[in-house]
């Protein structure tokens, strides 16, 4: 091969060759041309470096090309599949086998398939025997040749060839040394011609007639050669055929969805279709699908066409994708049910049950595969009717499943454990809904009759939650339970002191409401909207009415013992004709008929625990729990103290029930209405892990709607519109330097200790020294002296605090200042008593609370006031005030809003103004990003905040720690 003068005439031409081992290629070459115009023998093979060298002449189909089969060159090809440098002759004598023949040809040809539909009008060669690029020019075909496929069947053989036509003429070409230079997709050399097809065709299918007239397959072997080879080329391909017929068909089609089912696997669904009497998978390539049938009588095969409509079947699939179903595996008619979450278990016999009647309406048929076992997915729903006797409701519920009816009472142990499969009286098995265990479950849980259906009264909110899914019919009467807006309007009292207001009479009708079934409830308003009016007022319509009544006459009411004066106080002025025993200190009475003669009897927790054999002797009218979360934990002696009372009717107030966790209602409701709930372990079980533990939405809905009946919940923004505005406002405070190195030195040592151990111990914070750590910190950034006695430094939100307080006692407002820590209160105290600046003060060791809350209400001097808001965030009323500085952020905002509303209720004219003080850089900020994120569970119950510390996850502790 000798160097082509670029400065004299030259050509690209294609020259198609056969290598020796990697059977036919096309190579790019340049040809140096004569003074005539002609192909001299002079010419090289271009690759992309050197393909600059011949720019003059090439295009850019011409690069791409050259790139192309470059690709296939045996040079690259060696480089590409053995990695060590290596001579041609012995890679391919040595390695180059059969096996890597069959996995490298069909990657050659898809480049040469490429190479022949770029090409064009390009010049294109038959390379000769000595290497010559341009020895025989050949042509591409103007349009595809067709191929027809002959059978003739006689009593000996069937024999079997092809046609080819080109331009409407037959060609020859067996014994016309024609070339298939293609397999995958044939293209085929003939008198310099280069052949190709109308139709998918391989290669091989004509290579053995090349040199032969036609295959004979001989009666012993026609029966599987006709099955397999001949049903395919029918197929795909045009087929003439003596000696046997081939019919063609077309018919409407029919989707079917059969099931596929595994009793201990998992089940799945194929989409099939039924074209006339022939059924086929969803996993149709060709147009055509051909079925074979043999008739021994007479010895005749006929090869049935059926046409199928693959764009009717594509939309037919699209449809139960849309419809949930997704492709399971590899095999395109194999479905499963989209997963919606990861706690989710779809079913196909759930979907298949669900989707029934509209697979019906859409011209779907529906099959199942196993003789043995037939599932009904027709239309399932429960009927529900509940009648109602004194102290019960009956429940009377048919399960339909199509046209049969079952009475719900026998699927009792089906629910209860999860039991799926119900037989029919003709042998199907109906599958119970899988959203019935969840609906149902509590009804069979808390009904007392294992026969028959039957509720405790209260239990009215399982039917509620019910009614929402089934056709029940509930009695009238009981349907006022859902709203209190329905309730009977009942006169307030002659002798009340004041007036309710809208709500506060909704209130106090439902009271009555609940007194007229015997329910205990749970008035859970906001801290400020007058529970204990509402209260008063109930009360006071009990005295009036006394004579009315048989029984009882005498009330008691239980609180902390901070609430006592101001229980005395509201009743003075708004009931002044109740009388009333206050039940505490040493000289208290031991004797329960001395009860008798009051109205209303007013004690504490503590007393309660003490005084429980004296209570508990005595029948009241009413016993009403203030701050009711006080008995919140169902092992406290106070929990058992009250339950052990006796009382026609029970109440408790709170304006946050669920402090902590929702755990915290069980013994409120236990006390109001015995067996509500089940059992506290049941409780813990099926409410309290799923909802706290797993974010349980369903269950959180389930056990509100267990409760609603019995919980009035009102906030200010719902009811109060009158309320003059509150505006919040966060002060960012930064640390003092010396206070700020403080904190990271301590910082420092609990992070290392905490984030230890959170690495030991499967993840779980040592909740002890993580507590002690963050309290500590939080200690620091308030003020470090209340951590070091000794410290003399200063403090970012000392200064912050005192700086803003002087601006606004100022101007003549009164101000509580809220803190958590009784240290940082003692601080402030110190510094007011040296600036000569009156106070008033209150903790958890005030003695004389009453006296300290008039001398702020009062005193025109007394214009600030030191709360800890443990002693002081529940039962004032301080309306006096119109700013509330809040120094730390609690755990539970709920606590933090109960402050807010000693000065932001009923009876306060003038805005309220919050300030709150965050240290900058601190454990405090990120409390408060933690307390929007924790919030989760809050108001989908009453209202709540979950256990700050026991929520906290590991990624959590890092960040406040960080």
């Amino acid at each position: 091969m000798q160097q082509v003068d670029t400065a004299q005439p030259y050509e690209l031409v294609y020259s198609l060759c056969e290598h020796p081992y990697l059977g036919y290629l096309i190579e790019p070459h340049v040809v140096q041309l004569n003074p005539n115009g002609g192909y001299s023998l002079t010419h090289r093979r271009v690759f992309s470096n050197t393909s600059k060298d011949y720019a003059r002449v090439l295009d850019d189909t011409d690069l791409k090309l050259i790139k192309l089969l470059e690709e296939v060159e045996q040079t690259n090809i060696i480089k590409r599949y053995h990695k060590k440098p290596i001579r041609p002759a012995d890679f391919f004598t040595k390695f180059f086998d059969k096996k890597f023949f069959e996995y490298i040809r069909p990657k050659i040809e898809a480049r040469l398939l490429q190479t022949l539909e770029l090409i064009g009008d390009k010049p294109l060669f038959l390379m000769g025997k000595d290497g010559y690029a341009a020895e025989q020019r050949i042509e591409i075909a103007g349009q595809p040749a067709s191929v027809l496929f002959h059978f003739r069947r006689n009593s000996e053989e069937t024999r079997y060839f092809p046609t080819i036509k080109y331009q409407g003429q037959r060609i020859e070409f067996m014994y016309k040394d024609a070339q298939v230079i293609i397999n995958q997709q044939a293209w085929m050399l003939l008198d310099n011609i280069l052949y190709y097809f109308d139709q998918p065709l391989e290669g091989k299918k004509l290579s053995p007639f090349l040199q032969k007239r036609y295959i004979s397959v001989t009666r012993p072997t026609e029966r599987k050669y006709f099955e397999t080879f001949v049903c395919a080329l029918i197929e795909k391909h045009h087929v003439y055929a003596e000696g046997f017929e081939i019919k063609t068909h077309q018919h409407n089609a029919t989707p079917v969805v059969k099931l596929l089912y595994a009793a201990h696997g998992t089940s799945q669904l194929q989409l099939n279709f039924r074209y006339g009497p022939y059924m086929f998978t969803a996993d149709g390539k060709n147009p055509v699908t051909v079925r074979m049938h043999y008739d021994d009588a007479t010895d005749t095969y006929t090869f049935h066409r059926i046409k199928r409509s693959l764009q009717w079947e594509e939309h037919r699939m699209q449809e139960l994708l849309d419809m949930g179903l997704e492709k399971s595996d590899a095999l395109f008619s194999s479905m499963d049910i989209r997963r919606q979450s990861a706690d989710v278990t779809p079913s196909v016999l759930d979907w298949l049950r669900d989707k029934n009647d509209a697979l019906l309406d859409m011209g779907y048929e529906i099959v199942q595969e196993d003789p043995h076992k037939r599932f009904f997915f027709g239309h399932t729903t429960v009927d529900v009717t509940v009648s109602e006797d004194n102290d019960w409701f009956d429940v009377k519920a048919i399960a339909r499943f199509g046209p049969h009816e079952v009475p719900f009472s026998l699927l009792r142990n089906h629910i209860l454990n999860h039991i799926r499969e119900w037989t029919l009286p003709n042998g199907e098995i109906a599958l119970i809904p899988e959203e019935w265990f969840a609906q149902y479950h509590h009804l069979f849980q808390f009904s007392d009759d294992k026969k028959h259906i039957r509720l405790r009264k209260y239990h009215i909110g399982l039917l509620s939650d019910i009614s929402e899914h089934t056709a029940l019919v509930l009695d009238r009467k009981l349907k006022q339970l859902e709203t209190f807006t329905e309730i009977t309007d009942v006169p307030e009292p002659a002798q009340f002191g004041g007036t309710l207001r809208p709500y506060q009479k909704a209130g106090y009708n439902w009271f009555h409401f609940l007194q007229q079934y015997r329910f205990g409830g749970c008035l859970a308003d906001d801290m400020g909207l007058g529970k204990t009016i509402q209260t008063l007022a109930l009360l006071q319509r009990q005295k009036e009415t006394a004579l009315l009544q048989q029984g009882p006459m005498t009330s008691l009411i239980i609180m902390p013992t901070s609430l006592v004066y101001n229980w005395q106080d509201e009743a003075r002025k708004f009931a002044p004709g109740l009388r009333i025993l206050v039940h505490t200190g040493i000289g208290r009475t031991r004797e329960p008929d001395a009860f008798a003669d009051y109205d209303l009897v007013i004690t504490t927790y503590g007393i309660t625990r003490s005084d429980e054999e004296l209570l508990a002797s005595f029948y009241f009218d009413y016993i009403i729990l203030d701050e009711s979360q006080s008995i919140k934990n169902p092992t406290s002696k106070s929990f058992k103290a009250v339950r052990s009372l006796k009382s026609r009717h029970r109440l408790i107030l709170s304006g946050t029930p669920i402090e902590n966790s929702v755990a915290d209602i069980w013994s409120q409701m236990a006390f109001l209405n015995p067996g509500l709930l089940g059992s506290y372990a049941y409780f813990q079980k099926e409410f309290v892990q799923p909802i706290e533990k797993k974010k349980d939405e369903e269950k959180a809905r389930r056990l509100q709607a267990l409760i609603k009946p019995f919980v009035l919940r009102r906030t200010k923004n719902q009811v109060a519109t009158e309320l003059p505005p509150k505006s919040e406002q966060v002060f960012y405070c930064a640390m003092d330097d010396e206070q700020a190195a403080a904190y990271e030195r301590v910082k420092s040592e609990y992070r290392n200790a905490i984030l230890e151990g959170l690495d030991e111990e499967k993840n779980k914070a040592p909740q002890i020294v993580l507590l002690q750590g963050l309290t500590k910190l939080r200690q620091l950034a308030n003020h470090p002296r209340m951590v070091d006695s000794a410290y003399k430094g200063g403090s970012g939100k000392f200064e912050s605090v005192i700086h803003t307080l002087d601006n606004v006692l100022q101007r003549g407002n009164k101000v509580l200042v809220f803190s958590q820590f009784v240290k940082q209160l003692v601080i402030f105290k110190q510094y007011f008593d040296k600036q000569g600046v009156g106070y008033a003060y209150l903790d958890g060791a005030t003695k004389n609370r009453d006296e300290v809350v008039q001398q702020f209400r009062e005193d025109e001097d007394t214009r600030l006031f030191l709360i800890s808001i443990k002693a002081g965030g529940v039962g004032l009323n301080l309306v006096e005030a119109d700013y509330v500085f809040i120094l730390d952020p609690w755990w539970n905002p709920a606590v933090e809003q109960q402050a807010i509303d000693r000065t932001h209720r009923i009876g306060q004219t003038r805005n309220v103004f919050i300030y709150k003080f965050i240290t900058k850089d601190s454990v405090e900020e990120k409390i408060l990003a933690l307390q929007h994120r924790k919030k989760t569970i809050a108001d989908t119950l009453i209202t709540t905040e979950e256990s700050f510390i026991k929520s906290l996850s590991v990624e959590d502790i890092r960040e406040l720690l960080d």
